[in-house]
């Protein structure tokens, strides 16, 4: 059973959500809310495995509760509900630790697949809308770095956004980097290269730390990036 939680300021999404989520028996709905200061207490009160959260709602919007959650709890799953013209909060919430995004009004079997695919470890890169935001991404992360690790404390993507980088990598580790830009969990991806769960994650650890990045996420975004996203195994 996958636990799930919605956040969305308006009222008819948030329950036809909740309707067609409980309709599969895989699936519980254990809380919805208006915002993201009371998303955030229910996640405290009881965790879930994913939530669908929507970036604009009063209050706090779905960025900040995504840093916010996931500094408290890092083991629960976000994807973020956007739409052609959030380009901006879709790339913070993805900063801050969301799993991925999907556009509002994806179909319900799509929508399915993407809440597994998270809850397994996987990530969501929407087609419709990954080339604006990695556009978005890169011109962002090559930003002045100062500025961006003042305002937020991490490292910035900058320095890992480049061709070139692939490069330091291992084999096996870009390998399990093409496999995670293509969406593919821990599983999935030890599956398909022919090796065990540990080692997929000994190579994504070893490679996130390579080129400066945070998680699975930003390793997506840099796949699609460089490229190697569309190579082929080797």
């Amino acid at each position: 059973m996958i636990n799930i939680m919605i956040a969305d300021d308006q009222e008819l999404i948030r329950e036809s959500l909740q309707v067609v989520l409980n309709l599969n028996p895989e699936f519980s709905v254990t809380g919805v809310a208006q915002n993201g200061s009371a998303l955030i207490e229910l996640v405290k009160n009881n965790a879930p495995d994913v939530i669908l959260m929507d970036v604009r709602m009063p209050e706090t919007d779905g960025v900040v509760a995504t840093r916010e959650i996931n500094r408290l709890f890092p083991d629960v799953r976000i994807i973020i509900l956007t739409t052609f013209d959030d380009d901006e909060y879709v790339y913070n919430a993805l900063k801050y630790g969301a799993s991925g995004y999907l556009l509002k009004g994806v179909s319900v079997p799509d929508l399915t697949d993407a809440i597994k695919k998270v809850a397994a470890g996987g990530s969501i890169l929407n087609p419709d809308v990954t080339d604006k935001v990695i556009k978005l991404f890169t011109h962002m992360a090559q930003n002045d770095d100062a500025t961006a690790s003042a305002e937020t404390g991490d490292k910035t993507v900058g320095k890992a956004a480049n061709k070139s980088a692939v490069a330091e990598l291992t084999r096996t580790e870009r390998n399990v980097a093409y496999c995670v830009g293509n969406g593919l969990s821990n599983k999935e991806i030890a599956e398909k290269l022919c090796i065990s769960p540990g080692t997929v994650r000994n190579n994504l650890s070893s490679a996130l730390a390579k080129l400066n990045l945070r998680d699975r996420t930003q390793l997506a975004i840099w796949a699609l990036n460089t490229g190697l996203i569309s190579a082929e195994v080797n």
